[in-house]
């Protein structure tokens, strides 16, 4: 992404992080954005379109579910911000960034529910990939926030697991 590679003009930044190092965890955590964004639209959608047997159920699981992750979506940019890069924001970006394949049509409830497992997984795995650059560097700040959205995603995937089991 050729706007992440390029670090805001304002001030210099000294935080103990090189420029080399901060890019290079903003790549990673604008594709942890991107993700995010990605599972947010798909769990709203499918929170509008669910039916069946589960609908109140899932229709108000889901609603907390994206409204968790609409919060996060700014920590995650902040993030990226206070390393001294532009944050992606647009749906272009977003396609090119995110591991999540596009929902086609209106899944069924059960399919909805292993459909979020996977995202959810997914951007437990993007997450996670963070790590070694971010421990190499000692930026405790971003291992912390991939650490909580680990356990958010790690939890929620365990969760929707749990409704696809016999």
């Amino acid at each position: 992404m050729a706007s992440s590679k390029k670090e805001s003009k304002a001030v210099k930044i000294d935080i103990g992080i090189s420029h080399s190092d901060r890019a290079k965890i903003v790549e990673g955590l604008s594709k942890l954005l991107a993700d995010s964004y990605t599972l947010y639209l798909m769990t709203h959608n499918f929170h509008w379109n669910v039916t069946g047997p589960q609908f109140n159920s899932l229709h108000n699981m889901f609603m907390t579910q994206y409204t968790e992750q609409w919060n996060a979506l700014d920590i995650i940019a902040e993030r990226i911000r206070a390393l001294g890069f532009p944050a992606p924001g647009t749906y272009k970006q977003f396609v090119k960034l995110t591991a999540i394949k596009e929902v086609e049509g209106v899944p069924k409830a059960e399919e909805m529910v292993s459909l979020l497992v996977n995202a959810h997984e997914t951007v437990a795995r993007t997450a996670r990939s963070l790590f070694p650059i971010v421990d190499e560097v000692n930026d405790q700040p971003t291992a912390d926030l991939i650490t909580q959205r680990l356990e958010v995603h790690e939890k929620t995937a365990w969760m929707l697991r749990s409704l696809l089991e016999e």
